[in-house]
């Protein structure tokens, strides 16, 4: 596999941001952004979309965190 080109990798981030969006605008419900999903995973290499996923993970994560918000499990806060 090739290094994606300046103006692929331009396409990947732009559907990313899309996707995200879409996310962000109706509370993480993916069933309502999977058009967006399905432009995202066509625009990007497997492992990046991978990466993606994991980063919005850990950065709604700590946006929860930091303000805050973050409840731990009952496993963990008794352990």
């Amino acid at each position: 596999m090739t290094a994606p080109s300046m103006k692929e990798r331009q396409v990947c981030w732009g559907a990313r941001d899309d996707y995200w969006k879409c996310l962000d605008e109706n509370t993480d419900d993916a069933s309502k952004c999977k058009k967006f999903r399905s432009i995202f995973e066509s625009s990007c290499p497997q492992q990046w979309i991978k990466y993606f996923d994991k980063r919005r993970d850990y950065l709604k994560f700590k946006e929860k965190f930091e303000a805050g918000q973050f409840e731990p499990s009952e496993r963990t806060a008794t352990s």
